[in-house]
């Protein structure tokens, strides 16, 4: 299945040379011209997949590509009518292939008859602005930007060379640096969640930090940044963030992190480089997570976490304590007979009782 050209833009053909050298891979010299990508499911004689997943081996040996981009020690399991691009890094290799194809959409520079300028704003010529934009004084915008429909961007805000601000996205107290990405409906530098209990109610307490986003920065949709209180809220250059997270005031998340869908990061927290945190965890405040840790999905972290460690569970704890509880409740359940019985019911098996 090819790419819908209504809604990616393409390149193309390619010879084989010119493929494998965009893969960094090494292919064997045969007069191949492919015109685009595919799975190894669908992919016909002038298509070029891959195989990164060893759970897609069967698809490999029956698949029609032209090519395919595989590890070395899967080179012999190609079917004949393929060409093999060999490479250590097969997936890396095949997202170089896909942007060779299928390149990001050029810039439109200009600025839709819609849009709000306020006085006072900077923006290279060179940016594209959509549709009912709204710009504040202050403002400055790097060379190559793309601001989507409906985006707000609010007094004094900063944004470096080449960053995609995705429609209906909000934009305050922020310090943004180039090729950043901002997917759809992302809030940056809202007041965050800072407040004292006092017998007459509660008293906000003033935010007067910024976010300050470094370079290679990819923000999923509808995901929500506060800016700091105490000290700015930073978030890591290269690190990568998916849809729907949470992240408080005065977080400082390190350099190529990896924080997936329906995360919360609470104030104050501290996480290191290259950290990755799964799906729906929850990370409390004013902690500090180390370098490289790993954080499983819809895992409750409480506590300081050392450098490399590895958690699972609610409330968090060492994989390997984790599992060993489990298999301790399970051979505890056989023990006493508390399996699901042949009829669906739970209980204490053929016990009498």
């Amino acid at each position: 299945m090819m790419a819908d050209s209504r809604f990616f833009e393409k390149r193309g053909p390619f010879d084989l040379a010119t493929v494998a050298s965009c893969a960094r891979g090494s292919a064997i010299s045969k007069d191949l011209v492919l015109t685009g990508v595919a799975t190894l499911q669908t992919a016909g004689p002038s298509d070029i997949s891959f195989l990164d997943n060893r759970r897609y081996l069967a698809f490999l040996g029956k698949s029609l590509a032209g090519a395919i981009i595989v590890h070395p020690d899967l080179q012999s399991d190609l079917p004949p009518s393929a060409a093999a691009i060999v490479t250590i890094e097969p997936y890396a290799a095949w997202a170089r292939v896909c942007a060779l194809f299928h390149p990001e959409s050029l810039v439109s520079p200009g600025v839709h008859p819609s849009a709000i300028i306020e006085e006072g704003a900077s923006i290279d010529p060179s940016c594209e602005v959509g549709p009912n934009v709204v710009i504040s004084s202050g403002v400055v915008i790097g060379a190559g930007c793309v601001i989507g429909a409906g985006s707000v961007i609010g007094r004094a805000v900063v944004i470096g060379r080449d960053c995609k601000i995705g429609a209906q996205t909000t934009v305050s107290h922020a310090i943004i640096g180039s090729r950043v990405e901002l997917f759809p409906g992302v809030r940056i530098g809202q007041e965050g969640f800072g407040f004292a209990a006092t017998a007459e109610g509660f008293l906000g307490v003033a935010q007067l930090g910024l976010v300050v986003i470094e370079d290679d920065v990819k923000i999923g949709a509808n995901t929500t940044i506060d800016r700091g209180s105490a000290r700015d809220t930073v978030i890591g250059a290269g690190t990568r963030i998916d849809n729907l997270v949470q992240i408080g005031h005065n977080v400082v998340l390190g350099r190529q992190c990896v924080v997936v869908a329906q995360v919360g990061i609470a104030g104050s927290t501290t996480v290191g480089d290259f950290a990755k945190i799964g799906g729906q965890a929850a990370i409390a405040g004013h902690l500090n997570i180390g370098r490289a840790v790993q954080i499983g999905a819809q895992a409750g972290v409480i506590s300081d976490v050392e450098e490399g460690a590895v958690l699972l569970g609610s409330p968090a704890q060492p994989k390997r304590d984790f599992l060993r509880q489990v298999i301790t409740l399970r051979n505890i359940e056989r023990q006493a007979g508390l399996g699901v019985q042949p009829d669906g019911r739970t209980g204490q098996g053929n016990r009498a009782v």
